[in-house]
């Protein structure tokens, strides 16, 4: 939360009687157009990074593979860490500005890797002879990847907000988000497309060069409008009130709490509709027990130490909070399948990607069809499917929160099976070709066969994170608005960092009885064998799913009670939840 403050330190309210000469819409395209060239900039070398590790680096597939899966994870959790650095000390501007700057130098960085040769081992890439690259030009690689992460992490964690920031009750803050949206969507095609055709075909200094011009476009985009934003202080953090919750009940921990409970024993904020706490989870109960009316409290009523004595508010926000949890940790595994991506771009390299015989389709681009998936899922969900189903039924209908997620599991899972099976077709038609010593040779299959991956994976996306995203903002408090959609997205931070560490696992089990499974060479290797283990861990991540479902019980976003209780008895679900 923060409190909006003019040039005189005089406390305002910007959505409700900002000056028109600060905000509004004419902020909105520079902010936009500052996420757009950072989206583009990094999507565009994440996308293709496998290739550039393997191909200039000369590092094993498993170790290029478990590089990105950890800078992924960094750049998905930094954004958590930037939000809370935001709105609890330095503000979304300051914040935003400094990401723009830090990101920028990240990828000069890493562009010096591909135009300075000292910078990265001699690869002979016609006869995959590589030298090992050295500890200097490691540190430079993973320093510079470093800094890219914390540039997105101040760069996205407040976008959003500091765009509804500028927008008073007169506009429309619905169409930004939906603006958000397209810009997000349409900058990663543009970085799957052409950032990646740019590095296949005119090489990596200009395929790192054009990002780095991107990145600087970001932050002269931003910094161009400073004038006309509106730019707000920062107050207390929710999520230190969370942090206070916890440091409190453990102080307390040695408290009896009393059988009966009533408000003159628990701590009431002002105005506060609770009065007192609820009996799930209730050690955390102590956190806002008064012990000591003379000792807990300030002659205002106030806490006397804020670590000591939380309000009743603070702890059911973290029992809120805590009972998403489980539903949302079944969001790791399905994340570690989807970001599978990266093993896809080296084996649809080593398939036929002719479109025409003059044209053939980069393999970090087929990536693309997995965001088409998503576009296509969610029009005709909404536009023809159900709508459909409540012609039929004579209702509205619709699937379930869980129901969508738990569909999103097994779509993840599918697209494992469906891996094993191309893979495994692919592996055998490179043996009988002779191409077994040659890793880099291309056998006589279509790429298209890797389409399944990404259109499953795709699906998986639009089913369980979309519903994932709905399910915390439904089952959150509104005043945890902003945690709800962090902690949608912890998935996939975790993820990155269990795909890491299972890629590693497997590497080092596999290669003690000879070729390991994830083998930088694919066609030793038994990548079959590593994408019929994912799918087995999915199918096992379904089973703790449902028993998540069943513990936790009807969620608010799906209960038809509450349907009734809102004049909307005759909408339809098709599950509870």
């Amino acid at each position: 939360m923060e409190t909006p403050t003019d040039e005189h330190g005089k406390l305002s309210e910007p959505f409700l009687t900002s000056s028109p000469s600060k905000g509004g819409f004419r902020t909105l395209p520079f902010i936009l157009a500052m996420e757009a060239f950072e989206r583009v900039a990094i999507v565009g070398i994440t996308t293709n990074m496998i290739v550039y590790l393997t191909g200039e680096f000369g590092m094993e597939t498993a170790t290029a593979a478990n590089v990105i899966f950890v800078w992924s994870a960094a750049t998905g959790f930094t954004p958590i860490i930037g939000a809370f650095i935001a709105d609890s000390y330095m503000g979304k501007y300051p914040m935003i500005g400094i990401g723009t700057i830090i990101g920028f130098l990240g990828m000069i960085l890493l562009w010096s890797t591909a135009m300075i040769p000292q910078a990265r081992p001699y690869c002979d890439q016609f006869n995959t002879i590589c030298e090992a690259p050295t500890i200097p030009q490691l540190v430079l690689l993973y320093f510079s990847l470093g800094l890219i992460s914390i540039g997105a992490g101040g760069i996205r964690s407040p976008f959003m907000a500091f765009g509804v920031d500028q927008l008073d009750e007169r506009n429309n803050s619905h169409s930004f988000f939906n603006w958000c949206y397209v810009t997000l969507m349409f900058s990663s095609l543009i970085a799957v497309t052409l950032i990646v055709y740019i590095q296949d075909n005119m090489g990596w200094k200009m395929g790192l060069g054009v990002p780095v011009m991107l990145m600087f476009l970001s932050a002269v985009s931003f910094f161009l409008a400073s004038s006309f934003y509106i730019k707000l202080k920062p107050k207390a953090s929710l999520l230190t009130g969370l942090t206070q919750v916890i440091v409190a009940s453990f102080k307390n921990r040695h408290i009896e709490l009393p059988s009966h409970a009533t408000n003159e024993v628990y701590y009431v904020r002002e105005g506060s509709m609770l009065q007192v706490p609820s009996e799930k989870l209730r050690f955390l109960n102590k956190a806002c027990m008064i012990k000591n009316p003379q000792e807990d409290l300030t002659s205002k009523g106030n806490a006397s130490n804020p670590w000591s004595l939380c309000t009743i508010d603070q702890v059911e926000d973290l029992k809120a909070l805590i009972r998403v949890m489980p539903l949302c940790s079944a969001g790791i595994i399905l994340s570690v399948t989807v970001n599978q991506g990266s093993l896809m771009v080296i084996q649809a390299g080593t398939m036929d990607r002719h479109v025409t015989s003059n044209f053939e389709i980069p393999a970090a681009s087929f990536s693309l069809f997995m965001m088409i998936s998503v576009v296509v899922w969610i029009a005709f969900y909404d536009q023809i499917a159900l709508p459909l189903a409540s012609k039929i039924k004579g209702k509205p209908v619709r699937l379930g929160l869980k129901q969508r997620m738990g569909i999103g599991l097994l779509c993840s899972c599918a697209s494992m099976v469906a891996s094993a099976f191309v893979e495994c077709t692919r592996r055998k038609i490179a043996t009988e070709e002779g191409f077994s010593d040659e890793p880099q040779a291309v056998v006589h299959m279509s790429a298209l066969w890797v389409l399944p991956f990404y259109v499953l994976a795709g699906l998986s996306e639009a089913f369980n994170a979309i519903a994932l995203i709905e399910f915390c903002y439904s089952n959150l408090p509104k005043t945890m608005s902003t945690i709800a959609a962090n902690v949608s997205g912890l998935g996939g931070f975790t993820g990155n960092l269990v795909a890491s560490l299972i890629t590693s696992m497997v590497d080092n089990v596999t290669k003690k009885g000879g070729e390991s499974w994830v083998s930088s060479n694919m066609n030793k290797g038994h990548y079959d064998y590593y994408y019929c283990l994912l799918a087995g861990l999915s199918m096992l991540n379904f089973v703790y799913f449902l028993v998540c479902c069943k513990a936790h019980g009807p969620c608010h976003g799906d209960n038809e009670n509450e349907a009734e209780n809102s004049g909307l008895g005759d909408h339809e679900s098709i599950d509870d939840c």
